[in-house]
């Protein structure tokens, strides 16, 4: 079993930024994929950015490209986001994800809140 405690969100005004970070529990950790996601209020649940097992290979949604950049230690069982240029339309719930591969994130943390000012 994994379990996952996000933390780091907060209140930022538009244009600053931010740095998640999602602690994991469990040996399997390095061999996971780990995402994360973002759900705002009346929408679904999208897509944020995921990285390979050895941090080797990252994808991101094209909405955060280029001002986000997700990063893991293995060594602390971790994995990062880093949020740059941060817009109000970024303000959501953060949730991290991990599993044996992209098509089976299993394991969802709680999720941590991120708003935007303008």
């Amino acid at each position: 079993q994994v379990q996952l405690v996000e933390s780091g969100g907060g209140l930022v005004q538009a244009g600053g930024s931010l740095r998640l970070s999602c602690a994991a529990s469990g040996r399997t950790f390095s061999s996971y994929v780990m995402g994360w996601f973002r759900q705002a209020p009346g929408k679904e649940r999208e897509f944020v950015a995921r990285i390979s097992g050895r941090g080797l290979i990252t994808y991101y949604a094209d909405s955060v490209k280029g001002r986000y950049t997700i990063s893991r230690d293995n060594a602390k069982n971790t994995v990062y986001l880093q949020m740059n240029s941060l817009k109000p339309e970024d303000t959501a719930v953060y949730y991290c994800a991990g599993g044996p591969s992209s098509s089976s994130l299993n394991y969802w943390g709680q999720g941590t809140q991120v708003t935007v000012s303008s």
